[in-house]
């Protein structure tokens, strides 16, 4: 079956969050999908990290490897539906290419953030509790 898994998900995973082990639990032997874009906002999270001091360049050298051996299969966007849905619930294009590509193949979404899955759940698309 295939699984939308979004950044919140994946670094969940990454820096070993209380989240961890049952998103691994519900990925074990699923095909991850997601938008192309999720190596950005990976990159985007971690400078984030780095610049709170919340991890050294070490452990971001580190995560990143970690996110790298993560098989995630990336799916191009239907960039005019992903931009309606940002128009119907407000959100930004990133947040809204998760919903397209759930959309699109009729997968559930996997998410840590609440507002996304709240979007997720306003257009029927299944999200996963974690």
């Amino acid at each position: 079956m295939d699984i939308v898994i979004d950044t919140s998900a994946l670094l969940a995973v990454i820096l070993d969050e209380p989240e961890r082990d049952r998103i691994v639990q519900l990925t074990a032997g699923n095909t991850l999908i997601g938008p192309g874009a999720i190596p950005w906002e990976v990159g985007n999270a971690f400078s984030a990290m780095l610049k709170q001091k919340r991890l050294t360049i070490d452990e971001v050298h580190a995560g990143f490897a970690i996110y790298e051996s993560i098989p995630v299969q990336f799916v191009e966007p239907d960039f005019s539906h992903a931009l309606s849905l940002a128009d119907q619930t407000g959100m930004y294009a990133y947040d809204a290419y998760f919903l397209d590509c759930a959309i699109r193949h009729n997968a559930p979404l996997l998410t840590l953030d609440r507002v996304l899955k709240t979007a997720a759940n306003k257009l029927d698309v299944a999200a996963w509790e974690i």
